[in-house]
């Protein structure tokens, strides 16, 4: 099958290479460790040319011989490459943005190979508090391929999103420091001094914790409710084994709290572990409509590289 596009998630640790064919089914992909904080530094010589240059040595080597292959294959790339340290500034867009809005905004930057990278941008919300997203709007317009009109996208990770989705655009989204303020609970606070990592999921633990975010006690705020994992473990109600969970579970269901519930489906984007960490959460929210999106980035790269008329959709016969 002939390849007809390139698809680039570009982010701060790693890059992920697509090679799409028709009607962006994956043909080859690869994962390198050379996200935008990660490049490479060895010269070395592309195109004729000696280089040294971080982003043109890791897009050689993320899709230097599908090139050679076939020069005139067209490259999207969504992510932190578009962002102020990465390769070229692709500016943010104003919400609401679509497919279409994206796709037509896209921004070039020229490869030493003589090969256009067209960058997704990322998106922007400016009323009220400002709040911005790169990569997780492509995520996003990927998971609306074949759905309704209007969902609530959730993106759990360091920095977890919550999107929604009304006509097909997205109009608002917020994002939730969870996974970052766990990390550093767990290694830099009196917290962490308590807890014992376990392989073992504690469900009895994490479920308490979401109950405790929920509860009467949870609505002073998560600053209040953070102290429970230490004195549930000094009288002996939690184990060093469940606090993890315990944290994990009430810093969850803290940012599940103010969910809106006038917008359905759900879908979660991410890793299967986190997500499933979230859909269990969701379920003690009284959320029981809660499905997993696959291929969210690479679906997503393909739309928007069709609406910018980088490639071509399937015709039915």
């Amino acid at each position: 099958m002939q390849a007809q596009l390139i698809a680039l998630d570009w982010g701060t640790s790693s890059l992920r290479a697509y090679k799409l064919g028709p009607a962006g089914v994956v043909l080859e992909q690869r994962s390198l460790a050379s996200g935008i904080m990660h490049l490479p530094t060895e010269p070395r010589d592309i195109a004729g040319v000696r280089c040294a240059d971080g982003f043109e040595l890791a897009f050689d080597a993320a899709c230097g011989d599908w090139l050679d292959a076939q020069p005139d294959l067209p490259v999207i790339a969504c992510g932190m490459v578009g962002s102020a340290q990465g390769w070229s500034e692709a500016t943010y867009r104003n919400t609401p943005v679509d497919v279409a809005s994206l796709g037509q905004a896209l921004h070039r930057v020229r490869s030493l190979r003589g090969v256009d990278v067209h960058i997704v941008p990322g998106v922007i919300e400016q009323a009220g508090l400002p709040n911005v997203m790169r990569g997780e709007e492509t995520q996003v317009l990927g998971v609306l391929q074949g759905l309704g009109a209007n969902a609530l996208i959730g993106l759990p990770g360091s920095h977890s999103k919550w999107v929604e989705v009304v006509d097909g655009r997205i109009t608002h989204f917020d994002t939730f420091m969870t996974g970052e303020v766990f990390a550093v609970l767990s290694k830099h606070s009196l917290l962490g001094r308590t807890q014992q990592i376990c392989e073992q999921f504690q469900a009895e633990a994490f479920d308490r914790g979401v109950r405790v975010a929920l509860s009467q006690d949870g609505q002073r705020g998560v600053l209040s409710t953070l102290f429970s994992a230490r004195t549930l473990g000094l009288t002996g109600e939690l184990t060093a084994q469940q606090q993890p969970d315990y944290l994990s579970g009430l810093l969850i269901g803290h940012e599940l709290a103010g969910l809106p519930d006038r917008i359905q489906p759900i879908i979660l984007v991410g890793a299967a572990p986190l997500c499933s960490r979230y859909q269990r959460a969701l379920a003690l929210c009284g959320f029981a409509h809660v499905s997993l999106a696959q291929e969210a980035t690479e679906r997503g790269l393909w739309q928007l590289a069709v609406a910018a008329g980088l490639t071509q959709p399937v015709l039915e016969a």
